[in-house]
C-alpha cells in the first residue's frame, strides 16, 4: 500500500463523538514510551502526522487520521507508566475500554511490544483483555533497530513462549523500526488485504 495521503481529523475522549462513518479503523496502542508516535509517523512517511515526546504519555485522547480518504489508523493513549494522576489512568481506560467495545467500525488492533524487553505482565493483561472481549489484534514489535539479531529472536520467542501457554497460537505479529522502516510495508499490506477481503467492493 502506497500511503498518498494522511491527515488528522479528530481528537476526543468520547467515543460517540467519533467520526459518523462506515470507514474501517485500526487501532495502535501500546505501554508508554513504546515508540508509538515514531511508528506512525514511519507507517504514514509524516515526520509529525503524531506527537512524539520523550516523555511518556503524551498521547491522552482518541486521535483519528484519515489516510489514502479510504480508512481511518486510530492513535490510542498509552497504557501504564504515564506521568499522569491516578484519576486521568482511569479515564483513559475507561474511554479506551468503550472504544473497543462499542466501535464497530474498529476491524483490528495493533499491540504495541518494545521488543528490546522480555514479556511485561502490564503487555499480557492487556492482550487477554482483548481476547477475552473477542478484539482481533496483531502485535509490532517495535525498536527492533536497537537489538542484535539472536538477542531480538530471543526476546521474541519469549513472547511466543509465554503467549502459548493460554492462547492456542500465537497472534500474527509483526517487527518493525521506525528508524529504519522495518516492518512498515508489512503492516500496511496487511491492512490493505483486510480493507480488500472483508469490505464490499465499490
Amino acid at each position: 500500500m502506497k500511503i498518498k495521503s494522511a491527515e488528522f481529523v479528530i481528537s476526543n475522549s468520547d467515543v460517540s463523538k467519533c467520526p459518523d462513518t462506515k470507514l474501517p479503523e485500526y487501532a495502535f496502542i501500546g505501554r508508554s514510551n513504546v515508540g508509538k508516535s515514531s511508528l506512525i509517523n514511519a507507517l504514514t512517511n509524516r515526520k509529525d502526522l503524531a506527537k512524539t515526546s520523550g516523555r511518556p504519555g503524551k498521547t491522552q485522547l482518541i486521535n483519528h487520521f484519515l489516510i489514502n480518504k479510504s480508512w481511518f489508523l486510530v492513535d490510542l493513549p498509552g497504557y501504564g507508566y504515564a506521568r499522569v494522576s491516578k484519576s486521568a489512568k482511569k479515564t483513559f481506560q475507561k474511554f479506551i475500554t468503550q472504544y473497543f467495545e462499542k466501535r464497530e467500525q474498529m476491524l483490528c488492533a495493533f499491540v504495541l511490544i518494545d521488543s528490546r524487553h522480555k514479556p511485561q505482565p502490564i503487555d499480557m493483561e492487556f492482550m487477554t483483555w482483548l481476547g477475552e472481549h473477542q478484539v482481533p489484534f496483531c502485535i509490532i514489535f517495535t525498536k527492533a533497530d536497537k537489538m542484535k539479531p539472536k538477542a531480538l529472536e530471543r526476546n521474541i520467542n519469549d513472547y511466543q513462549a509465554e503467549m502459548l501457554q493460554t492462547w492456542t497460537e500465537m497472534p500474527q505479529y509483526f517487527v518493525t523500526s521506525s528508524a529504519n522502516g522495518m516492518g512498515s510495508e508489512e503492516v500496511l499490506a496487511y491492512i490493505q488485504n483486510i480493507n480488500e477481503n472483508l469490505l464490499p467492493q465499490k
